[in-house]
């Protein structure tokens, strides 16, 4: 029996203003020297479990047992200072935890070799990429050479490539011997630990390792295959339908998961496939939100058109010798979902900005409408809508007064503007929120409160700069049904995401790379392109790392 590095005895944690224990009562062990990974939805009471550990917080009943004094953690929330570089961070958690001499200078030089951070000390931390960030963090955290690393969700927006380099960083910690807790709102990220503690509402759901549980729900996922009429449709007719708890769409296809084993709908070419680590998660959670869209609802039909909604004519942006942006060209049809992937740092949030007329251009047009929005007036701006990458709302403000504030902004008033805010609290369920400053919402709930700002005043264009950005699956895929409802109301949205099963609800993709477009193509194409001997039906995510190293390679040749 493996030594257990931590000893959990019937935790919990209550907060005075809330009612339900944020832990509780919770029995369970971290195993020494393996990886657990902690997962569950917004709100699960996972952030609280891991400062718990740490004794930042201190139990309401129970008891933790630490076989260990050596701990390092990793905040969710960046905990770093963004306006010292790389090297004056090293500096500084070196001093506070008193590494010195010799050894500091040793301990440096491998945490940068093993992050890869060597070229970039003098960097401010604050321009770094979302990956680079992450490395630097857990070299921070790593620098007393800790027992138990604490890591609280570190692949939060950040790229496929950067999230593999940062799970291969942790698998050469473990050889090391060092034991990690991971939290992580990437299901695939935790289908690879040895164990997982699954949590929701404060409650231990399971515990064990994930291909058990993924096994609770074999012969109840099906894939309905190609289907010739809108995927949309198809999906949202699926969800409504009994007995079926989820379904998501992958690419031409449409993925179920039925409420009992070998039940499978009346669908032509339908097919029963593996199920995953995410299914058996959506089961145990007792299933998906359905397919209606309370949102969509009170939106009114848009007239659609044959001309290109949105245009992207050699769009080009320049700081200094750097090409943050170059050459890109693109046009999104009226009721289509267009997305742009590519690595942190690739040119994504600039050619949004562009494109919403947040950042002047150095070359090219962003055209929306048929307008050039450097000279269009407020008027044609008033159908754009916009959900910025960082929480763009005004923190300090509570909710109720952020969308006062965002629905005066979009020309709303009296009236209409009351009957769309109380409709917005009803859907959303902001009630118990209306006078919390908006900074200290659940990440869910903010992201929920961006999203009903910037589609308050029914814009025919949405703009969409990683909605999803560190939330949970259940509270993905209520946005993405939030999505496919609008645009099958003619609303045009351009999205980016690192969540690569949400790509496949694009109806065309361009993936962009050092700042160009590399390629550009249907979810299923773009896998296409990636196929290879060894990897004949790639995923999305297989398809976005193949083809970046591929263009990688066609550069470094020529």
């Amino acid at each position: 029996m493996p030594d257990n590095l931590v000893e959990i005895t019937n935790l919990t944690k209550k907060f005075a203003d809330k009612i339900e224990p944020a832990v509780d009562n919770i029995t369970t062990t971290i195993e020494k020297g393996k990886i657990t990974g902690l997962v569950g939805p917004d709100g699960a009471g996972k952030t609280t479990f891991i400062r718990l550990i740490t004794r930042l917080l201190l139990p309401t009943e129970g008891e933790i047992t630490l076989n260990t004094d050596d701990i390092g953690y990793m905040p969710q929330q960046f905990g770093l200072y963004e306006d010292l570089s790389v090297q004056q961070n090293l500096d500084l958690y070196a001093d506070l935890q008193g590494v010195t001499g010799k050894e500091r200078k040793k301990t440096f030089e491998k945490l940068l070799k093993f992050t890869s951070l060597t070229p970039f000390t003098q960097r401010l931390a604050g321009k770094l990429s979302g990956g680079m960030k992450q490395k630097l963090g857990i070299a921070c955290a790593l620098i007393s050479k800790p027992q138990l690393l604490l890591l609280d969700e570190p692949s939060v927006g950040v790229d496929p490539i950067s999230r593999h380099e940062l799970w291969s960083m942790v698998q050469e910690l473990l050889k090391e011997g060092i034991t990690v807790l991971w939290s992580t709102a990437y299901l695939d990220e935790a289908a690879q630990c040895e164990n997982i503690l699954l949590l929701n509402k404060g409650k231990l759901l399971y515990e064990g390792n994930p291909a058990d549980l993924t096994q609770k729900t074999k012969g109840r996922v099906f894939l309905i295959k190609e289907t010739t009429v809108n995927k949309r449709q198809v999906l949202k007719q699926v969800l409504n339908e009994k007995g079926i708890i989820d379904g998501v769409i992958q690419g031409s296809s449409i993925r179920i998961l039925t409420d009992s084993k070998n039940k499978m709908p009346n669908y032509p070419e339908i097919i029963s496939v593996e199920p995953r680590f995410e299914d058996s998660f959506i089961d145990i959670l007792g299933g998906g939100p359905g397919g209606e869209s309370k949102l969509a609802d009170m939106i009114e039909t848009k007239e659609k058109t044959n001309k290109p909604i949105i245009e992207a004519k050699n769009l080009t942006k320049m700081y200094g010798d750097f090409a943050a942006a170059k050459d890109i060209n693109f046009s999104v049809k009226s009721g289509e979902i267009f997305g742009l992937l590519g690595p942190n740092g690739a040119g994504k949030s600039t050619i949004f900005k562009m494109m919403c007329g947040l950042t002047r251009p150095s070359s090219g047009e962003a055209v929306v409408k048929g307008l050039n929005l450097e000279t269009a007036s407020g008027k044609a701006r008033s159908n754009i809508g916009y959900m910025a990458q960082r929480f763009s709302l005004y923190r300090p403000l509570s909710v109720m007064q952020n969308l006062k504030f965002f629905s005066g902004v979009y020309g709303l008033k009296n009236k209409e503007q009351k009957e769309k805010i109380d409709r917005i609290i009803e859907i959303f369920q902001f009630e118990k929120y209306l006078n919390i400053n908006s900074g200290e919402l659940p990440l869910g709930y903010k992201q929920r409160l961006a999203l009903s700002c910037a589609v308050m005043h029914e814009p025919e264009v949405l703009f969409l700069d990683e909605p999803t950005s560190g939330v949970d699956p259940i509270t993905r895929r209520e946005f993405w049904t939030h999505i496919n409802n609008m645009v099958e109301k003619g609303i045009t949205i351009m999205v980016t995401t690192h969540f690569m099963d949400e790509a496949e609800y694009c109806d065309r993709i361009s993936l962009i790379y050092k700042a160009r477009a590399i390629a550009i193509d249907t979810p299923d194409e773009l896998k296409n392109m990636a196929k290879t001997n060894k990897n004949p039906d790639p995923t999305m995510e297989d398809a976005f790392i193949e083809l970046v190293n591929k263009n990688e390679k066609a550069n470094s040749v020529n």
